[in-house]
């Protein structure tokens, strides 16, 4: 869209504007999806060919729109991809176009199209100078002011036909008008007042709605470039039943294209469709059961699942394919299934990890360390057992623990204050030189009275020695 080649002519217009279409530095030279139609990528470009190989002499040139014809390199040119060349028209002059495929692969395209190589006649003439590009930038100026001088004389002939492009020849010598009509059209006065007005020959072409939208080009309901327009080279019969294979709405609206018929994407999926469809049997539309009949709502092709429903509910039951046909051929036999089994969504289990080896390096280790962490246990703390200096001390603490034992269970604020009162007294700790010390407070301060005497004493008897 928007280059030298294509229908729409922006390529003479922008050059005069001064613009470049998106990702093109030549205006309809170069080889990108935004400035050619139906490119082809030349994979064997980039090989190293041996040193006796002779280059197959046969070029394919493209021309406006989707038309491209092969031509013999007699002059064994120097040729590459998107260059303009002059080549030999079906009538007199030259025409101007681009080359889109050299070298071996033109071979196969010979082969693809069942054309053998020594039925091609024309030839190639020269490469386009300076005076060429700007007698074919001239003629594709005109195009546009052509056809719509000639679709107005149409309209004032009355006749019933839609002129929808004009293409001219690289010398401007010759206009070739594709037109769309229902029937045949007597277009024989519409050339003679044609030919008045251009000056030029004139060459009536009739193409269907299909060749239409790919000659004019346009963007798809998908929100991407018609496939017509860009890469699809020939055009098959799209009928409804591509629809209802595929459990489409028989909408018009929206199965239709910009040309007005089918879309030709009906039949791009149709193959994947009809190979699901061969498992699905296709004469079961309703089940009886004995809570009554149940019908056939929906299809789920690639999952494999039809789901029936009983009239007056709204609820569907899933039924995988083996199920219906085994319900299918009970109600052929004159059996009625009591009702129809509900099968839920079947959710992946997750199996444990199974080891080839059990007895892996490490794999032993892990599970006796394991095995060693569960089995260790706390070791339980043994109470310190204190050592009495003497047998009284001994025989006291026997008989303040009969005693307690003895003792009614109180509330715990009295156990805690008789505890508290029996470790004051008794609470004694032993040191290594058995020799008992006081614990409690009352006996400290009991000793520090002591001390304090006897310190005194010593101080006096010292002061009356001296």
């Amino acid at each position: 869209m928007g280059c030298g080649s294509c229908s729409s002519g922006g390529c003479g217009s922008s050059a005069k504007l001064g613009t470049v279409p998106a990702g093109c530095n030549n205006n309809g030279t170069c080889m990108t999806s935004g400035c050619n139609k139906l490119d082809v990528y030349d994979w064997l470009s980039d090989m190293d060919l041996p040193s006796n190989y002779k280059p197959f002499d046969i070029v394919e040139v493209r021309f406006k729109g989707s038309r491209k014809d092969f031509y013999i390199n007699s002059e064994n040119l120097y040729l590459e991809m998107g260059e303009m060349v002059a080549v030999e028209p079906t009538t007199g002059g030259y025409d101007i176009g681009h080359v889109s495929l050299t070298g071996e692969l033109v071979r196969l395209q010979l082969k693809k199209n069942n054309i053998d190589p020594e039925s091609v006649q024309k030839k190639i003439y020269r490469k386009a100078n300076e005076n060429d590009v700007v007698k074919f930038n001239a003629a594709k100026e005109l195009e546009w002011e052509t056809m719509h001088k000639a679709r107005k004389l149409a309209l004032d002939l009355g006749l019933s036909m839609k002129i929808s492009d004009v293409d001219y020849q690289g010398d401007k010598t010759k206009a070739t008008f594709f037109y769309t009509a229902e029937g045949r059209v007597d277009f024989r006065e519409l050339i003679k007042k044609m030919a008045e007005a251009f000056r030029i020959r004139i060459e009536m072409r009739q193409i269907g709605m299909r060749q239409e939208a790919s000659r004019l080009g346009g963007i798809g309901s998908c929100g991407r470039e018609l496939c017509c327009s860009t890469w699809l080279t020939d055009f098959k019969t799209v009928s409804t039943s591509a629809a209802r294979y595929q459990n489409l709405s028989l909408n018009t609206l929206k199965l239709a294209g910009q040309c007005g018929k089918l879309k030709c994407c009906l039949n791009f999926e149709l193959d994947s469709y009809m190979d699901a469809l061969r498992d699905i049997p296709n004469d079961v539309n309703r089940i009886e059961t004995q809570n009554g009949v149940a019908y056939l709502q929906k299809t789920d092709i690639f999952k494999k699942i039809m789901w029936f429903s009983f009239p007056g509910e709204e609820s569907w039951i899933p039924l995988t394919i083996q199920k219906v046909k085994e319900l299918s051929e009970m109600n052929k036999t004159g059996i009625k299934p009591v009702s129809l089994e509900y099968i839920p969504e079947q959710k992946e289990v997750k199996k444990p990890i199974v080891f080839d080896y059990e007895n892996v390096v490490g794999q032993d280790s892990l599970t006796r360390l394991d095995d060693k962490n569960k089995r260790r246990k706390k070791r339980k703390s043994k109470p310190k057992q204190a050592i009495s200096s003497s047998p009284e001390q001994a025989k006291k603490i026997e008989e303040i623990k009969v005693s307690q034992e003895r003792k009614p269970r109180e509330a715990k604020s009295t156990n805690y204050n008789t505890n508290r009162q029996t470790n004051n007294t008794v609470n004694v700790e032993i040191t290594n030189d058995n020799q008992s010390q006081p614990k409690t407070d009352q006996q400290k301060k009991k000793r520090r009275y002591n001390n304090r005497n006897k310190n005194r004493n010593n101080n006096n008897q010292n002061k009356g020695g001296e």
